[in-house]
């Protein structure tokens, strides 16, 4: 299960460097992925030779130590925890009321909670991305694979 989960987070790793060299070839093409045990996915209208270069080039500088490059701003780790703190400081600041008057007069209440939420949810969910859900430290990892599958989606197959 431990290896698994290490090959997870190394090509999390490399799929957030390969998107961070993609999003500079090609500035203004919404770009996402979905890595696992195998490799990831990329998610956009970019050739698939355009992914295969910069996944090549993504984990030749990870392995040179550019460890920022597994950092990703719009990793869906910061969505989740972001949306998560300001769902439950949405709750709590419900908790206890016990009429539709009583929550209309908290709705500012639940404006500030949501907003803190998603102001110390980001740099938790940099955080959590750094120390939890990727690895820059992607050894001798390869590349085997780099192929359209279908539309947007190409997928790249790592050892």
């Amino acid at each position: 299960m431990n290896n698994l989960l290490t090959a997870t987070r190394r090509n999390h790793a490399i799929e957030h460097a390969t998107i961070h060299i993609l999003s500079e070839q090609f500035p203004r093409t919404p770009l996402g992925g979905h890595s696992n045990p195998t490799g990831f996915f990329i998610v956009g209208g970019v050739p698939a030779a355009a992914v295969r270069e910069a996944a090549a080039a993504a984990l030749l500088r990870l392995q040179n130590g550019e460890r920022g490059l597994a950092i990703h701003p719009g990793c869906g780790t910061n969505y989740v925890v972001m949306g998560g703190l300001a769902g439950f400081l949405a709750i709590l600041g419900m908790s206890g009321t016990k009429n539709t008057r009583q929550r209309l007069e908290r709705f500012p209440l639940l404006i500030v909670l949501t907003a803190l939420g998603f102001i110390f949810g980001q740099p938790l969910g940099l955080f959590l991305q750094k120390e939890v859900t990727t690895d820059p430290q992607v050894g001798d990892m390869a590349l085997v694979d780099v192929y359209r599958v279908a539309g947007n989606l190409t997928r790249v197959i790592t050892v």
